[in-house]
């Protein structure tokens, strides 16, 4: 770690942080407070995928919508209007709507062979955007003079990286350039989560094995054909099960090449100087069981 003590940390002039963990626990709420104190570069992952390497599917995709609409059609082929995502920090519906969900195509579903080639479109990016972390901490310091920096993470990360092995690659670039941070949650978290998401089921992004596990155990139960599945049904049912797959997965990569603080502790953060106490006394938790 970059940090290899709480003292380290405290007496750093250039504070570089990246937070992972499930979406919903706080990282963007701790991030937006550090960003509004002037001295913390905030870069967001997701809006990075956004707007730099998913961007111009999500576009094509909203044309490819607007064409079946004959005037749309002939004011697009005739250069007339213009057709782009407003993508921001706070809205980040673009890139949750072009991953979308599978099943009936009546129901909004896509076919489970596309869904998996949006999802690896998904996991290319996010792993880039991730990369892109050096280069941002280094703008930040160099172009706007922000001397700490945030990497706010989406909850994939836990994916595409295998945190027992000390040589992966994504985790060792990451870990050289920041402290990484893993935001827990309780099981109280973990059933707040499972309800908001069962109100408003947003797209999610999978490993391939694990998507593929839980797409044919869905069929199976429920005896129905790829083309049956109700798209909302299927991601509430698979929700609680992601949670439980990357519980672990969060566990080791805070275990092996982080530390850990509570959703909890996030949420009592009101200030910088709040957070650099919690940061401390996870770093000295974390020497205390080295």
């Amino acid at each position: 770690m970059i940090y290899g003590s709480a003292q380290d940390w405290r007496a750093a002039t250039r504070k570089k942080v990246l937070f992972f963990g499930m979406s919903g626990l706080g990282k963007t709420y701790v991030s937006n407070i550090l960003r509004d104190t002037g001295d913390w570069f905030h870069y967001s992952i997701d809006y990075r995928i956004g707007t730099r390497y998913m961007g111009e599917y999500i576009t094509d995709n909203a044309k490819a919508e607007a064409m079946k609409v004959p005037f749309l059609r002939d004011l697009l082929l005739s250069d007339s209007i213009y057709i782009g995502s407003n993508i921001s920090f706070e809205n980040l519906t673009p890139v949750a709507t072009y991953l979308g969900k599978p099943g009936d195509a009546a129901k909004g579903g896509l076919e489970i062979s596309e869904y998996h080639r949006r999802q690896e479109q998904f996991r290319l990016a996010e792993t880039h955007a991730l990369l892109d972390t050096e280069y941002f901490s280094d703008r930040a310091e160099r172009l706007y003079g922000y001397p700490h920096f945030i990497c706010d993470t989406g909850g994939s990360i836990c994916e595409w990286v295998d945190a027992d092995n000390p040589d992966d690659p994504l985790l060792s670039e990451l870990s050289k350039h920041t402290l990484m941070i893993w935001i827990k949650g309780d099981e109280a978290h973990t059933e707040e989560l499972i309800r908001r998401f069962d109100r408003a089921p947003k797209p999610m992004s999978y490993q391939p094995e694990f998507l593929t596990r839980v797409w044919d155990q869905y069929l199976a139960e429920q005896d129905c054909g790829p083309d049956e599945v109700d798209p909302d049904a299927f991601i509430r049912w698979t929700y609680a099960q992601a949670l439980a797959h990357r519980q672990p997965r969060y566990e080791a990569m805070a275990r092996n090449w982080g530390v850990t603080v509570t959703a909890d502790q996030i949420g009592a953060v009101r200030d910088a100087s709040d957070f650099e106490d919690v940061i401390a006394q996870a770093l000295e938790a974390k020497e205390q069981t080295t």
